[in-house]
């Protein structure tokens, strides 16, 4: 019985031992063969295609994460709302029941949808939906030319 468990657990460790040696050698195989010529271009940091500006350890804005929050509060709700559709059309359950099942599964998501609707009324109220919105500012360029002629031509485009 011992030898029996013990050739399990080994054909388990072998196992684990060939996927650990296939992987680390198809790693230091690509280490070896890759051509390795750095330049500035390839050191920089990647962001959209954008240079970056600034440091990484800038502060951002805190309705960022309660953003998210909500978007992940809802998504939730999603993955919750399926499965109840797919149970909630099961007609030999609601056949057993004399209707009683499809009462008791609506009557339940109406309070699941409830809940939700109150956490969204207590977000709006609390301002978590609202977004601070930047003042424009029209820029100030000093030129020779002068704001009549600007004028002339806002009025012939407009």
């Amino acid at each position: 019985m011992l030898e029996s468990n013990f050739s399990e657990y080994s054909s388990v460790f072998l196992y684990f031992i060939v996927g650990l040696v296939f992987v680390s050698g198809g790693l230091f195989t690509s280490w070896i063969i890759r051509p390795n010529r750095p330049n500035e271009e390839k050191l920089t940091t990647y962001e959209c295609g954008e240079d970056p500006i600034g440091s990484p350890w800038g502060r951002f804005n805190v309705r960022f994460y309660i953003v998210a929050i909500l978007f992940l509060l809802f998504e939730v709700e999603l993955v919750f709302l399926f499965p109840w559709a797919i149970v909630f059309g099961n007609e030999e359950l609601i056949r057993q029941s004399d209707g009683l099942w499809a009462y008791l599964t609506l009557s339940e998501m109406f309070i699941f949808i409830g809940v939700l609707a109150l956490g969204l009324a207590f977000a709006w109220v609390k301002g978590y939906l609202d977004w601070e919105k930047p003042i424009p500012e029209t820029p100030s360029v000093q030129t020779n030319v002068p704001d009549n002629l600007y004028q002339r031509v806002n009025e012939k485009w407009s």
